[in-house]
């Protein structure tokens, strides 16, 4: 009787403990995963030429890399993925997992996929892996590269996040994406 119950105790704490912790993870590249739920947003989208495009290397991870151009006013690519819908609760950062090119990007959220603006948080990378923290109340409301008069990210939930690239020049790019994660 004994040992049944430690049978059903340990596996409880077994599922529940990957519950716990699988909660704060938003993505993480593998070899495993598909990427259908990303999607590509170039400045085609306003007449420009900038190329980009997503996969995943030999050692599982996200592959963001492309060629941004100036011309016919463009200047920018990313990528997005509508999350299911991530709870904030005592959550205060995103922490990404990547390897960048020195060059600077921006992580995007929408608390709703059907907002006109995100909460946007540029950082630079160094050329090595490294985590980026990203605390949530420092992202700042915006709108096509112009800061909103409205406060700073303050919602219980996010439905959406973006990696951006637009540093008003022509310039080619690659960022290796490990994992996104509240924390």
């Amino acid at each position: 009787m004994n040992k049944q119950i430690f049978k059903i105790l340990f596996l409880a704490c077994i599922f529940y403990s990957n519950i716990i912790f699988s909660q704060n993870v938003i993505f993480s590249f593998s070899n495993e995963v598909s990427l259908k739920e990303w999607m590509i947003v170039n400045d085609n989208v306003m007449g420009g030429v900038s190329k980009s495009n997503l996969r995943i290397n030999k050692n599982g991870n996200g592959v963001f890399f492309g060629n941004i151009s100036t011309a016919y006013n463009g200047g920018f690519t990313s990528i997005r993925y509508n999350c299911k819908r991530q709870y904030i609760n005592e959550y205060k950062s995103v922490i990404l997992k990547i390897k960048g090119d020195r060059k600077e990007y921006q992580l995007r959220i929408k608390s709703s996929v059907e907002d006109y603006y995100s909460y946007v948080y540029p950082f630079k990378t160094s050329g090595e892996w490294e985590f980026i923290i990203i605390p949530l109340n420092e992202m700042c409301p915006s709108f096509r590269g112009r800061r909103l008069n409205m406060k700073n990210f303050n919602k219980n939930y996010f439905e959406q996040i973006s990696f951006l690239i637009g540093n008003k020049k022509n310039e080619i790019f690659n960022l290796l994406i490990d994992s996104i994660i509240l924390e």
